[in-house]
């Protein structure tokens, strides 16, 4: 049994310990220890969710088993093409995986853009992350390469993109 419901500033901390406990898993095969630590505390930091959430940068929506959080997504239009939406965020506890509950949020984020009448929802994925394989049974398609400098660090992406 499982609800989803938007998140708050009171959801920022359980964000960031499931984010902290995916991030490990997910990037651990790919990433230096080193670039999981710093983009961790780059994009996870309590003040930048939270500016998000407040300034309604992006949308958080946590995914709750029962009463516990296990899963959580953040979308929002993106700035320089209002009539796409962006899925920044999707990430599953990693003993929740398999359960369909990524396919669940990107369902809910999916009808989300489709009430605010847009029609394309897009992603970044690291070209190396398994979840490629996954967005692209969900129906995203590889747009376009982007390499994008974050501190010392590049983050080598696909942008994919789901016509709705």
């Amino acid at each position: 049994m499982y609800t989803i419901r938007k998140a708050t500033i009171n959801d920022v901390e359980t964000i960031r310990q499931i984010a902290d406990q995916t991030w490990w898993v997910t990037y651990g095969p790919i990433l230096d220890h080193e670039q999981i630590a710093f983009m961790l505390s780059e994009i996870y930091s309590a003040d930048k969710i939270s500016d998000q959430i407040k300034n309604n940068g992006q949308t958080y929506l946590l995914l709750l088993e029962g009463e516990q959080p296990v899963a959580f997504a953040a979308y929002s239009p993106r700035e320089e093409n209002p009539d796409v939406y962006k899925l920044h965020k999707l990430y599953c506890l990693p003993a929740t995986q398999g359960k369909g509950y990524g396919k669940i949020l990107i369902n809910e984020v999916a009808k989300k853009t489709i009430e605010a009448g847009k029609n394309t929802l897009e992603l970044n994925v690291n070209r190396y992350n398994n979840a490629k394989s996954f967005y692209n049974k969900m129906g995203f398609k590889i747009a376009y390469i982007q390499d994008i400098p974050i501190g010392p660090y590049w983050m080598n992406d696909y942008i994919m993109r789901k016509e709705l």
